[in-house]
């Protein structure tokens, strides 16, 4: 099968959960026999001018629509797969197909439902534009925290919409339950939209032992919780270690306790590696987090999550089983959590159990059977 990847790199480069999916999933299909095309341009705009064209680009690329209608018409793929759409593309390239070949795309947040697709806005949730005009999200100027940028990404989504662009769409993949909810709540269509969980490489070799510090691994934003951990690590012994990096950071690192290190943002293999050694994966999300991939990854690798609700974390994170389920914003409720997994029988106890959750459902080989599958349903 041949297949036309499409997706607007984020400049984070492989810290973005969902460029690594992008380059998982092309790498899984590619290694199966499919002839995979990625074309993943990324947007870094180096004066006004270009800012203005960027801008221009957000609402309707046509550099990326003529790229993409070449790509179509010179290797004649069977399907495209679509993932970010903005700034780089635009949902002009979904019209560029002409419904020339099936198109799916890959919820991987809420972008055409909240501007900066997270529904979160000054530390709280927020779903004013659910089921409703952007335009409150350009009030409260919630894109890039800019009410130009705000209104550039509304203009584009009320524009589309219009044109019914995303009718060349055979397909919507959500990456849980919970996201594929939240999008039939928008209007999406319940018949148009199917779940494809996220997939892990196996860590080879695992876990030994109950593991060594806590982790958390993410970009370090206000949604991302790590607040509350922070808050609870007042009074915990134990070592946390942050990977990653954001515009928290500063703030962060200036009020952590001296048990609490840093690493900035590190490549996949070093995450890899620290997460092997890890007691505990923590992912105290406050947003309503769409998968989690780092989950699967410590699944993978043998180790427990401690989770909060947030979200489709109670999907994938089973309390007393895999981990623990948390309560967001609860310092104590965290501290709490984190003395239970320092129990060295829990932590082993649990991580078997995460190993083989991660077995049964989020191996390679589940996660191709998967894709595949939603390709035929696009084809037929």
């Amino acid at each position: 099968m041949k297949i036309l990847v499409l997706h607007s790199k984020y400049r984070s480069g492989p810290a973005s959960g969902e460029n690594r999916v992008v380059e998982d999933e092309a790498r899984l299909l590619s290694e199966a026999g499919h002839q995979v095309d990625v074309f993943a341009p990324e947007m870094r705009p180096a004066s006004r001018r270009a800012m203005v064209a960027a801008a221009l680009g957000t609402i309707w690329s046509r550099a990326a629509a003529e790229e993409v209608k070449r790509r179509v018409d010179e290797s004649q793929p069977d399907i495209v797969h679509c993932h970010n759409l903005f700034p780089a593309l635009s949902p002009s390239v979904v019209g560029a197909t002409e419904g020339k070949v099936p198109v799916v795309l890959t919820l991987h947040n809420y972008r055409f439902l909240c501007l900066p697709g997270t529904f979160f806005r000054e530390g709280r949730i927020c779903e004013d534009c659910l089921d409703r005009s952007p335009w409150p999200g350009v009030v409260h100027r919630c894109y890039q925290k800019s009410f130009g940028a705000s209104a550039v990404l509304a203009s584009s989504l009320i524009l589309h919409n219009a044109i019914d662009t995303f009718r060349h769409i055979r397909v919507y993949i959500a990456i849980s339950d919970f996201v594929l909810r939240k999008h039939v709540e928008g209007g999406v269509l319940a018949s148009q939209i199917v779940v494809k969980r996220h997939f892990a490489w196996p860590a080879e070799p695992g876990r030994q032992g109950p593991g060594e510090y806590f982790l958390f691994v993410g970009r370090l934003v206000p949604e991302k919780g790590v607040s509350t951990l922070l808050d609870a690590w007042a009074n915990i012994k134990a070592e946390l270690l942050v990977v990653g990096d954001g515009p928290e950071a500063p703030r962060l690192r200036a009020v952590a306790p001296r048990n609490v290190k840093f690493t900035g943002t590190l490549n996949p293999q070093e995450v890899a590696i620290r997460l092997r050694r890890a007691r505990a994966v923590l992912v105290p999300s406050e947003w309503h987090e769409g998968a989690g991939k780092v989950v699967l990854e410590a699944y993978a690798a043998g180790v427990p999550v401690l989770a909060s609700s947030a979200g489709a974390l109670p999907e994938v994170v089973e309390n007393m089983v895999t981990g623990l389920v948390l309560p967001p914003e609860k310092p104590e409720a965290w501290a709490q959590g984190v003395e239970h997994l320092l129990d060295d029988s829990e932590s082993e106890r649990m991580g078997s159990s995460a190993r083989e959750v991660w077995a049964s459902r989020f191996t390679p080989e589940r996660g191709l059977a998967d894709i595949e599958s939603i390709y035929q349903r696009a084809l037929s």
